[in-house]
């Protein structure tokens, strides 16, 4: 048996400009990373629907060493958890204040999503967020 890939819908969201996370037909909950399965209900009615693109940072890390084949002109680049207000957490790329300076990110900051063009995406597909209101 071969399974369907899940993430494509959420990797097309993002080149559209929309942060997209899964949902349970059944029970209504959300989830993410995306599954096969709802892990509360176990239903396998799954959709997805418009997330509201705000949440908070619940960690983060600076890499400047050690990127991933491919990615190392991205250096430095900055990573983290997020918990959006839908309950789930994602991991996601955070842009930086100014070039290279993460210096006024925390931990339990308010962040929101960064639309990206479809190029960006189709090299990195991530969702970006930065802190809210900058």
């Amino acid at each position: 048996m071969t399974l369907p890939v899940i993430v494509t819908e959420f990797r097309d969201g993002l080149a559209k400009g929309e942060l997209l996370i899964q949902q349970c037909g059944d029970c209504g909950k959300p989830n993410m990373w995306p599954r096969y399965a709802c892990p509360h209900c176990q239903s396998e009615n799954l959709g997805w629907a418009a997330s509201g693109g705000a949440g908070t940072l619940h960690s983060f890390c600076v890499l400047r060493q050690g990127a991933p084949e491919g990615h190392e002109e991205d250096l430095p680049y900055a990573i983290g958890v997020v918990k959006l207000d839908e309950g789930v957490q994602i991991a996601v790329r955070l842009e930086p204040d100014a070039p290279e300076d993460w210096s006024s990110y925390q931990c339990d900051d308010r962040v929101e999503f960064v639309a990206k063009d479809a190029a960006h995406i189709a090299r990195r597909p991530c969702a970006t967020f930065r802190r809210a209101g900058s």
